[in-house]
């Protein structure tokens, strides 16, 4: 398989359009659509930025070998979140933390218990 082959089997299973793909990384979907059929050559540097923005294992992605994705420490996840959401300027989700960490410790339990009553009841209803 080659780069362009892995890079789109990697955007379909990110379940991305080439728009939304590109658009991630600062290109258009041209750029992207060309990249992948092989009619531009992946560069390294737009090789390591996809394996950047979308967590890809860069030997995967160079030369197939490995699992597609790297493994992220759970700890490291938290860290992401918040960067995504800053980056994406969701200031609802922003505020929504910021509000939860004020609370103190009582009220904070009766956020979890809702959220998980809530979950429960859409859970049923599936």
């Amino acid at each position: 398989m080659t780069q362009g082959e892995r890079l789109r089997v990697l955007r379909k299973s990110l379940d991305l359009t080439l728009e939304k793909f590109g658009g991630a990384l600062g290109v258009g979907k041209t750029a992207i659509s060309k990249l992948e059929n092989g009619e531009n050559n992946l560069t390294d540097q737009m090789l390591l930025l996809i394996c950047k923005e979308y967590d890809v294992n860069e030997d995967w992605l160079r030369n197939g070998d490995g699992d597609m994705f790297v493994q992220i420490p759970e700890e490291d996840l938290y860290s992401k979140a918040a960067a995504s959401l800053l980056k994406e300027e969701d200031v609802f989700a922003m505020e929504a933390l910021k509000l939860y960490h004020s609370l103190s410790s009582d009220q904070r339990t009766a956020v979890k218990n809702f959220i998980m009553q809530l979950a429960e009841k859409i859970k049923e209803k599936e």
